[in-house]
Order: structure tokens, then C-alpha cells, then sequence
């Protein structure tokens, strides 16, 4: 993909690859393009065959990661791009490494992370990232929620340039708890975390029901959603967008946008894969920069 976003044209900043020159130049005349971007070279640890993983280049992943943060804050670089990781293979390296996310937030000292996915005009953000279904509501808490809102609507001001965010949240349970019957934790915990939020001057509604909540109409009125765990604000968003979304992580010092795929290792060295979010995650954060620049 790195290749084909080469050949994509003028993105108005100085682009430069982290990864193996010979890999990415390979891959690119294996595809009949030329990959003539600058490239940051970091030699793999051992070859790299198409759509094959080696659990010995884990560790060079992360690599790539940390010489992309040295190199934001040594003034090189004003913002970091990542393509798919497949977290699988690095787990089995014995690496800890649940996400790109939660790995930037810890390096950088950052005290909560927060996924925020870009299609168009939809922005849909995370209460909780990459955990199993059933830690999920343990996960949640009102100062935990709270923190979201917090960071949500300050980046949503900071970065986006919206001056007052308007944030929908979703409940947890189906029909965001009917009232207690379905689940306790819209009344124990996300109500309160919406009021306390409130009256301290975000625009926040809820707790909504997650079935109708993405409904047109309803989402005219509101700048981001948020949502309690991946797959239930996450499946909307990428219907709406796949292919053209963005993964943009907030409560960083620094920026830093992703896809909104994996690593499709099907189409690896086919030349098929679709590089558009990929272009678009680079679009983003090119304006991003620009705006905190202007």
C-alpha cells in the first residue's frame, strides 16, 4: 500500500517511509510502480515474503514505531501515518501489544487514549479500544467516561476546529437500558458521567440508544458520536465509509491518524489492495497540521 500511495500524487507535505528501501522498492516493481517517495531506511530483521508472517519481524515493528516517535519529537517529522499491524504475530512474539493506540499512548505518557474514526462528516469515538466483549462493561466508569468527554471535546475544538462540539453518547445495553431493566449501567454510570460533563459546559446528550442513534436524522444534530466498545460504533461508521476512513487517536501530544482496515494479507504483493484509507488517513492528517500550524 505504501507504494501505491506513492503513486497518488501531490499530498501537499513532504512524505517519508519508515521501512526496509529494498522491501518497499520491490514490492513496488513487483506491482509495475516506481516508489520514489523518501524513505527512512530500517533493514527487516529476516526477508519478508507476500501475505506471510514471521513472528522474528515483531520486534522490528515496534521499531518502526518508536524511530517515528523519535523522529516527531526531534522536529523531523509533524505527524506519524500508520498503515494496518497485525497484532496477532506480535502477541505471539511475546511483545505486549494490544493496538497502535494504546502502545503511542503508553510510550508517550499519555494518560487515556481515545479512537476517534473519520468517515465524511461521521465521527465516531470509543469509550473503551481492543478489549473482549465481556471486560467491557467492567471497563466503564463515570471518571472514566468523564475523561472521554473531556478529551473528545477539547481535540474535536483543538483539532477539528469545531468550536462548540456537539457529542452523542450511546448507552451500553439494548435500548440503553430500558430504564434499568436491560442493564444498570446507563442509570450507574453513563448518566452521571453525561451530567457531570455537562456542567462543565460540553454539549453532551444521552445516553441513547445505539440501534436508532445512527439513524440521519438523528445524527444531524450532533459533531461525534460516542460509543461504549469497538464493534457496536464501528461497524456503522465503516459501512458508511470502508476504504475512505480514518483512524484518528486522541488525548496525544502529537498527531498521529491510521487506517480503518487491517493488514488484508490476501491481497499482499497482488497490487489489489485498496489504498484509499490509507491516502485519506495521509489527507487528514496533512490538514490536522495545517490547522494547529494556521
Amino acid at each position: 500500500m505504501c507504494a501505491q500511495l506513492a503513486a497518488h500524487g501531490d499530498f501537499g507535505a513532504d512524505l517519508c517511509i519508515l521501512g526496509d528501501r529494498e522491501l518497499l522498492q520491490s514490492r513496488a516493481r513487483a506491482i509495475g510502480l516506481r516508489c520514489d517517495a523518501s524513505i527512512d531506511h530500517h533493514a527487516l530483521r529476516v526477508p519478508s515474503l507476500p501475505g506471510r508472517l514471521d513472528v522474528a519481524n515483531a520486534p522490528y515493528v515496534i521499531s518502526l514505531l518508536d524511530a517515528a516517535l523519535a523522529g516527531i519529537a526531534a522536529g523531523r517529522y509533524d505527524a506519524m501515518v500508520t498503515a494496518p499491524v497485525h497484532k496477532g504475530v506480535i502477541a505471539e512474539s511475546g511483545l505486549p501489544f494490544t493496538g497502535h493506540t494504546e502502545y503511542l499512548a503508553e510510550r508517550l505518557h499519555a494518560g487515556r487514549p481515545v479512537m476517534l474514526l473519520v468517515a465524511d462528516r461521521l465521527r465516531v469515538a470509543l469509550a473503551t479500544t481492543h478489549l473482549p466483549l465481556r471486560r467491557v462493561a467492567d471497563a466503564l466508569s463515570q471518571d472514566g467516561l468523564r475523561t472521554v468527554l473531556d478529551i473528545l471535546h477539547a481535540d474535536l475544538r483543538q483539532k477539528f476546529g469545531i468550536a462548540t462540539p456537539r457529542i452523542a453518547v450511546l448507552g451500553l445495553n439494548p435500548h440503553a437500558g430500558e430504564n434499568g431493566h436491560l442493564g444498570d449501567e446507563e442509570i450507574r454510570i453513563i448518566a452521571p458521567a453525561i451530567a457531570a460533563a455537562r456542567a462543565a459546559g460540553i454539549d453532551a446528550a444521552g445516553p441513547l440508544p445505539a440501534d436508532t442513534a445512527f439513524v440521519p436524522r438523528e445524527l444531524a444534530h450532533y459533531d461525534a458520536v460516542l460509543a461504549m466498545y469497538h464493534d457496536q460504533g464501528l461497524p456503522t461508521l465503516k459501512h458508511a465509509g470502508f476504504g475512505a476512513a480514518v483512524n484518528v487517536t486522541l488525548g496525544l501530544p502529537i498527531l498521529r491518524t491510521s487506517v480503518d482496515h487491517g493488514t488484508a494479507l490476501d491481497l499482499a504483493g497482488t497490487g489489489r489492495a485498496d489504498s484509499g484509507s490509507l491516502a485519506a488517513a495521509v489527507k487528514l492528517a496533512v490538514d490536522l497540521v495545517r490547522r494547529r500550524a494556521g
